[in-house]
């Protein structure tokens, strides 16, 4: 048998520890706007488990609709901490009406000296609904999939939904039988693996989001967001040895924007950043989903086309010439069209990265020496040797 104030105490004092050290953790930095809502949280449960623990030593009966408001309030805080975590843009819009209307009723009947069994079933089932939609945020599918932690923070709170849900149903009862016993003790039980499953597992969560962040930051261009030189270079060498292994072509192509320094100087360095992110956004748009196109510094891009032959790579880069052609670089004055000069290489078999770099970007300046806004195609390397 659980000792169950004594119980109660502890999961209040551990919540409200727990939303403190998280503070202190964040202290100074920049956490995500998720996690301050849910130490907000966390305090809030810890504060209402510390009401329902002296509820029986103050006798004071406006305590027991103020603990229920606060459950109501805490637990909607949750669903609101994970609704911003995972991007949902419209949560508000159902979430709010929601939460008002269940502290609506909470007060109402505690208002109205709603007996203390009929009020604790009442709680119990909104927080249980709560839980619920916090494990369906958790779980639903997802297009890249669900993380192993995020199926076991979701699972954890579908079994405290049930749990709190199972208590609900038991509180109606007027007898304190042994299933409402245990009942209650199966609920506390599973908001004591829903303290330190979840308040663990949401801090990790953020932690992946921060780290996934990093890597993303480190390996992508911030004014393109096209992979910077080190990332391209690791996926060109991937696609090499994946081409090697199918026996597949691979063609790479280098691009240059024509009279970019021009563009600087004449309209100034917002339109040269600008000029930059309309090439990005025209190139993504002409390439296929499977070719990669990184930004090897200043106004030099590459990019690798696997399973494109000669024939066929020459046809892309010409796509891609053309619709840049006609894509519009708004400037302080005229609007400017840009164009590009476009040298490619198919890759010999067994031949090394850095030898179909410096063939593609032969044929780039042979490109650029020709008149520029034109694409010119590399020398075999059995002719270069």
């Amino acid at each position: 048998m659980i000792d169950i104030p004594s119980f109660l105490l502890a999961l209040g004092i551990g919540n409200i520890a727990f939303a403190v050290l998280m503070a202190g953790y964040t202290h100074g930095g920049r956490p995500h706007p998720g996690l301050r809502l849910w130490m907000w949280a966390r305090f809030g449960i810890g504060v209402c488990q510390l009401l329902g623990w002296s509820r029986p030593y103050l006798s004071v009966p406006a305590l027991n609709g103020l603990e229920g408001a606060g459950w109501v309030l805490a637990v909607s805080l949750e669903v609101a901490a994970y609704c911003v975590f995972f991007g949902f843009e419209r949560w508000q819009r159902v979430l709010l009406p929601v939460s008002a209307l269940a502290l609506a009723v909470v007060l109402a009947a505690g208002s109205a000296g709603a007996p203390v069994p009929y009020l604790t079933a009442l709680v119990a089932a909104m927080v249980s609904l709560f839980a619920a939609a916090m494990a369906w945020i958790l779980l639903r599918p997802r297009r890249h999939g669900i993380s192993l932690l995020q199926r076991i923070i979701g699972v954890n709170d579908g079994l405290f939904a049930v749990a709190v849900a199972l208590w609900a149903a038991s509180s109606l009862s007027g007898d304190v039988s042994a299933g409402q016993r245990a009942a209650q003790e199966g609920a506390y039980l599973a908001g004591y693996l829903l303290m330190i499953v979840n308040g663990f597992g949401f801090l990790l969560l953020c932690k992946q989001k921060d780290d996934a962040e990093m890597a993303r930051l480190a390996t992508t261009d911030s004014l393109t967001g096209l992979p910077n030189r080190h990332a391209f270079l690791e996926r060109a060498e991937a696609a090499r040895l994946a081409a090697l292994r199918m026996r597949q072509p691979l063609a790479l192509v280098m691009i240059d924007i024509d009279h970019f320094k021009q563009i600087n100087d004449r309209f100034g360095h917002a339109t040269g950043d600008e000029a930059l992110a309309v090439f990005a956004r025209v190139a993504k748009g002409v390439l296929r989903g499977h070719e990669t196109l990184g930004r090897l510094g200043g106004e030099e891009f590459a990019a690798v086309l696997p399973g494109t032959d000669l024939f066929g790579a020459r046809q892309a880069a010409e796509r891609l010439r053309l619709a840049v052609r006609e894509a519009t670089v708004i400037t302080s004055g005229a609007a400017y069209t840009m164009t590009v000069s476009i040298g490619m290489v198919v890759l010999d078999p067994n031949e090394a990265l850095g030898a179909a770099l410096a063939r593609a970007d032969h044929a780039l300046y042979a490109a650029k020496s020709g008149g520029r806004d034109r694409v010119e195609t590399g020398i075999p390397q059995q002719r270069c040797a």
